[in-house]
């Protein structure tokens, strides 16, 4: 019996293969609920005067308390300049504040305001009924499960 060297049943999700299909891979449908839920959030967001930058900023010190700029950053998946722009504009609205940090002059700390607070209630308020919608008929077991799987995608990619 001589061994053969088994190949996989379907290579259809792989883009490098010639049984390719756009619908089996996985990037493809990340990048259309992405894109889909991206402009969904953005019109919600534009009923409380808010973007998507500035809502992923918000939604992070709430969560996070006191950040770096630089940890905003990556929490908010934008480079450093934009979101150093970003927290300025934010600070004129009167939504964070910003300060040296008392051990290393060179970082700046960001933190949520009362009326960046007030913002993060309105946001809640103007995308609950799209998370409810989003996930209509998945089962927390299936958000989990879900969650997880992204989480090992994200950890077998390369850092930028």
């Amino acid at each position: 019996m001589s061994s053969k060297s088994r190949s996989p049943r379907s290579q259809r999700f792989n883009p490098g293969s010639d049984d390719f299909h756009k619908e089996d891979f996985p990037f493809y449908w990340l990048n259309q609920v992405h894109g889909r839920y991206s402009a969904a959030v953005e019109k919600a967001l534009k009923k409380v005067n808010l973007d998507i930058p500035r809502w992923r900023i918000l939604m992070t010190l709430k969560e996070e308390g006191t950040c770096s700029v630089s940890e905003i950053a990556l929490h908010a998946i934008a480079k450093l300049p934009t979101v150093t722009k970003i927290i300025q504009r934010m600070k004129q609205d009167g939504l964070v504040d910003t300060r040296v940090r008392s051990d290393d002059g060179r970082v700046t700390e960001v933190m949520i305001t009362e009326k960046g607070l007030d913002a993060v209630q309105d946001i809640r308020f103007a995308t609950r009924d799209l998370f409810k919608q989003s996930f209509k008929g998945l089962t927390e077991a299936k958000i989990q499960r879900l969650n997880k799987l992204l989480e090992e995608l994200f950890h077998n990619l390369p850092e930028h």
